[in-house]
């Protein structure tokens, strides 16, 4: 993080943030117990020292879509991969990318349509140089996901503990 927190304020409104960025100024305030301007001032100065980037739509996925997930890991060149990185970044099918160690070098988790997508997609990527070797692996089932969904849903749980004062 690029800015820092002030008091235990900016953590529970960071964390009634994430749990839910709609709210007014004014419903956090209520929440918080302060005046709404100093909500509003506390919002911008997290938003100016780049503590807050943005905000975003977390979107829950339909239960009837289908698509085909999969693991790809590459084995690359060491010296290009930055160069490679932002290669990859031009794929909106590649959902995650991380510089990892042991098999491979990278790992990047990638959402296609259909499983002749994924095909095409491994084509494009095998072009690009500097990947010596490219693996993959398809997903089968999810388990279960501990990330965005789950961080929104803990994210909450987190602001109603801060709302409280029972955490901080």
């Amino acid at each position: 993080m690029t800015g820092e927190l002030s008091d235990k304020i900016d953590r529970r409104l960071l964390a009634l943030l994430q749990s839910n960025a709609r709210d007014s100024t004014t419903t956090l305030a209520k929440k918080l117990g302060v005046a709404r301007t100093t909500v509003h001032e506390r919002i911008t100065r997290m938003e100016r020292n780049g503590l807050i980037r943005g905000y975003s739509a977390v979107l829950s996925r339909d239960p009837f879509e289908t698509y085909v997930a999969s693991l790809l890991m590459l084995i690359i060149v060491k010296q290009k991969q930055t160069s490679i990185v932002e290669q990859l970044k031009r794929f909106p099918e590649i959902k995650l990318c991380q510089a990892v160690n042991g098999e491979c070098d990278i790992l990047c988790e990638v959402e296609v349509p259909h499983l002749e997508d994924l095909e095409a997609l491994l084509i494009e990527i095998s072009e690009i140089g500097g990947i010596t070797n490219a693996r993959t692996m398809i997903v089968t089932a999810l388990k279960f996901d501990r990330r965005m969904n789950a961080a929104g849903s803990q994210a909450a749980v987190h602001a109603a503990a801060f709302s409280r004062g029972e955490a901080g």
